[in-house]
């Protein structure tokens, strides 16, 4: 099941960001998960909410946000929407030379988190030479 290796590069990164911007939580990762990106959402979900555990997402929120596949005729200019399984011929000059607009997506796009006012950072009081 590779959605646990997604999973876990989510985290990963998600963690290093929380880290750096001093967060005691993470509430909500959002994602953005393309149709042709080979991820089932309901065992991407099942596999965060367990990898999740111990770390500064635990009990965080995974929302994915489905990104339908597209493709455009590049002889006729024509869009239409891919389908599954895939349907990369034009239909409506039938051509099979086309260019693929969306649907491989696999993007963090936000994440919600608290802020930890122990780790805030530390400022100089300003001294001003008279």
């Amino acid at each position: 099941m590779h959605e646990m290796s997604i999973a876990l590069a989510v985290i990963g990164q998600v963690e290093e960001a929380a880290e750096a911007a001093g967060a005691s939580a993470v509430r909500c990762v959002r994602l953005r998960v393309g149709e042709l990106a080979g991820v089932v959402p309901d065992s991407l979900a099942f596999c965060f909410n367990l990898a999740c555990a111990g770390t500064v997402l635990e009990g965080a929120e995974l929302v994915t946000e489905a990104v339908p596949a597209r493709a455009r005729c590049e002889p006729c200019s024509g869009e239409w929407a891919v389908g599954m399984p895939p349907d990369l011929c034009c239909p409506v000059c039938g051509a099979a030379t086309t260019e693929l607009l969306s649907g491989r997506e696999l993007q963090i796009v936000s994440v919600q988190w608290e802020d930890d006012p122990t780790r805030a950072p530390i400022r100089e009081p300003i001294h001003e030479e008279r």
